[in-house]
């Protein structure tokens, strides 16, 4: 009788076991890649077609979503990254490198975004004006200073204060 008790206690214990195991997995946690725009992809923030405006474009794979969020300016994508209200948990973040992409018509060239160089304060601008340039080299975010000016940061750097969306429509001239 001890001995079915203890064979019970063993198996209950790794069904158990095993369930715990599974807790707090969604199944979402496989790596991702970017999804490459098209003629029709639309910014979740504004609606804009990515596809019509120049700088850098970002998408953020959020857990648990198959397909990202779309954003037409790296400021936008900041902006939501680092809102204070901002809990949804992120599975990836890419943005585009500039230092390869066609600023007016930037395609493909997608990299993690976090591993990135940007440029905050240049003079060229994005969808939606002012606009944070994206490099994964740094060498190349160093010859985007040197030509457009702004400073170069990392990931990390970049603050909230920094990525003020108030008056950015103002700037766009094709809405």
């Amino acid at each position: 009788m001890t001995m079915l008790i203890t064979r019970r206690t063993f198996i209950l214990s790794a069904i158990v076991g095993g369930a715990l195991l599974g807790c707090g997995q969604t199944g979402s946690s496989k790596p991702v890649t970017p999804v490459e725009i098209d003629p029709h992809t639309t910014c979740d923030l504004d609606g804009m077609l990515l596809a019509d405006y120049p700088g850098p474009k970002a998408q953020i794979f959020y857990t648990g979503q198959e397909t990202p969020t779309f954003f037409c300016d790296t400021v936008e994508m900041f902006h939501t990254v680092l809102a204070p209200e901002q809990v949804k948990a992120i599975n990836a973040v890419y943005v585009q490198d500039m230092g390869k992409a066609d600023w007016e018509q930037p395609r493909g060239n997608w990299f993690d975004a976090k591993t990135g160089f940007y440029v905050l304060g240049s003079k060229k601008h994005g969808s939606m004006g002012p606009t944070i340039a994206s490099f994964a080299q740094e060498a190349d975010a160093k010859k985007f200073v040197a030509q457009w000016g702004g400073k170069l940061l990392r990931y990390a750097e970049i603050k909230p204060d920094m990525v003020d969306l108030s008056g950015g429509a103002l700037h766009d001239t094709r809405m």
